[in-house]
């Protein structure tokens, strides 16, 4: 285990800016974690938990010791003859994870296709797409309590999933290293197995009839979020970007029904507790930020909801840039819009 000061993140965070830490590590095992514990002049530091980097903006240099979870693997840790439960390491691209499953024919996280990042943040992020969330799918996961290195099993209903929310961002923010994730999938090679392909959100029904698919599979819909994701939003190796800037917002039925008398187009997604949800990019865009650059950033051209770095820009930057962007939007509607991006 080798620890670097003065470490670059550059290359570390898809925004791709140029911060720093004081102290690095990689960790490819539990065992390894809890040795730097031991050493009591590392665990005194503060500490983040990097992994892909895909959800960061770091507006200084990280004035403590970061810690990348590398941790890997992927195994069937039980099956039925209709399910399968799979764990993977926190230290697993999400996407790879995803193509993983779809080659063996589990169903349930095909929508998630293609989000960036790795395993150890989903549940953080309780990441969604195209109508599914992780909490769908969730068994349970396991974490190190990164003062006691015990290790903990958290079941749904300990981990307070919410839209894009998680205990692990709120009353346990800074105390657990996520280690693995399993998740409960559905065998289609099962002729008992009951499937329903969410295929009603967004524009997958449409792609799927571009990609001239007669009949539905987990890598049909998986190619078709695919296609849609590659045409929306930016790659952050070709421009910096942290995918969503913004958590689309749900706001009470009446301040809704009062906007859509002024804007009858307005896009929106009632929900079962009678709010109503609206894409942030749609108002982003509304307040005339799409495509428009500011300094070395801007909102991106296809997407609104996607802050860009298109350079040389600093995290400082990108962070002015969004509380202007949040402050047209309630100007104009009303409305918070509250970030997904973790700032640091």
């Amino acid at each position: 285990m080798e620890i670097q000061n003065n470490k670059s993140l550059k290359s570390l965070n898809t925004f791709g800016i140029d911060a720093s830490a004081k102290h690095y590590v990689e960790i490819n095992s539990i065992d390894s974690f809890k040795e730097l514990l031991a050493d009591k002049k590392l665990n005194a530091e503060p500490k983040l938990i990097l992994g892909g980097g895909s959800n960061l903006l770091f507006t200084k240099n990280f004035d403590g010791l970061v810690v990348r979870n590398c941790i890997p693997g992927i195994e069937v840790t039980s099956e039925t003859d209709t399910e399968v439960i799979v764990k993977a390491a926190a230290g697993e691209g999400w996407h790879q994870f995803v193509l993983w499953c779809i080659a063996r024919n589990y169903a349930g996280i095909e929508n998630l296709s293609l989000i960036p990042g790795c395993v150890g943040a989903a549940p953080m992020q309780n990441i969604g797409a195209y109508g599914v969330e992780i909490k769908d799918v969730f068994h349970e996961l396991e974490a190190l309590n990164i003062h006691t290195g015990e290790l903990v099993k958290f079941n749904l209903s300990d981990c307070h999933f919410g839209y894009r929310e998680s205990v692990f961002k709120h009353e346990y923010k800074k105390q657990f290293l996520i280690v693995s994730l399993s998740l409960k999938l559905t065998k289609l090679s099962s002729p008992r197995a009951i499937y329903r392909f969410k295929t009603d959100y967004g524009d997958i029904t449409h792609t799927l009839r571009e990609m001239m698919v007669n009949e539905y599979t987990i890598k049909a819909l998986s190619d078709a979020v695919i296609k849609i994701r590659s045409s929306k939003l930016p790659d952050p190796k070709v421009i910096g970007n942290a995918g969503s800037f913004f958590k689309n917002p749900v706001v009470r039925k009446d301040l809704f029904e009062s906007l859509l008398f002024k804007y009858p187009v307005m896009p929106n997604y009632p929900q079962k507790d009678g709010h109503v949800k609206i894409p942030a990019g749609w108002l982003i865009e509304q307040c005339g930020w799409k495509g428009k650059v500011v300094g070395n950033t801007g909102a991106h051209k296809t997407q609104a909801l996607v802050l860009v770095n298109y350079g040389n820009a600093t995290g400082n930057e990108i962070w002015n840039l969004a509380l202007q962007i949040q402050q047209s939007v309630k100007d104009k509607f009303g409305i918070e819009i509250l970030p997904e991006v973790n700032v640091i």
